[in-house]
C-alpha cells in the first residue's frame, strides 16, 4: 500500500507523530485488566506515554540551545520509561494477543533513537 504525500510528511512532523504515540497508548491502556497491577501500569504508562508530546511542544519555545536540549531530554527519558512498561505488558502478556503491542513498541523504539539523535545534534551546535 503506497503512502500519501499527506502520511509521508506526518511521519517527519515530530508534534503530530508524538501525539498519535500518545493516542495509542491511550488505547492500549484501556485495554488492560482492571486488576492492582493492570491499574498500577496504567497509571504509570498514561504518564510516561503522554507526557512526550507536551515536553516536545515545550521544547519548540525553548529560551536558550540548553533549554531546547534539556526539554528534549525530559522527551526521551519519557520515552524510555515508556517503553519498560510497554515490555512488562508483553511479557506478562496483559493484553492477549502480546504481539498486538509489537507496533508501538516499534513506534517507541523509533522515537527514542530520532530523539538520541536529535540531543547529539543539539550539542554539537552548542560546542561551536
Amino acid at each position: 500500500m503506497k503512502k500519501t504525500e499527506d502520511e509521508k510528511q506526518k511521519r517527519y512532523d515530530l508534534q503530530s507523530r508524538l501525539i498519535d504515540f500518545a493516542i495509542s497508548v491511550i488505547r492500549l491502556i484501556e485495554k488492560l485488566p482492571n486488576t492492582r497491577v493492570g491499574n498500577h501500569i496504567a497509571n504509570q504508562l498514561v504518564k510516561s506515554g503522554t507526557s512526550p508530546a507536551a515536553n516536545y511542544g515545550e521544547a519548540q519555545g525553548s529560551e536558550s540551545r540548553s533549554d531546547f536540549i534539556h526539554k528534549i531530554r525530559i522527551v526521551l527519558k519519557e520515552l524510555r520509561e515508556t517503553l519498560v512498561w510497554l515490555l512488562i505488558i508483553q511479557r506478562l502478556a496483559l493484553i492477549k494477543p502480546a504481539e498486538s503491542i509489537g507496533s508501538i513498541i516499534a513506534e517507541n523504539n523509533e522515537l527514542i533513537s530520532i530523539f538520541v539523535s536529535s540531543i547529539g545534534t543539539a550539542q554539537k551546535g552548542e560546542s561551536h
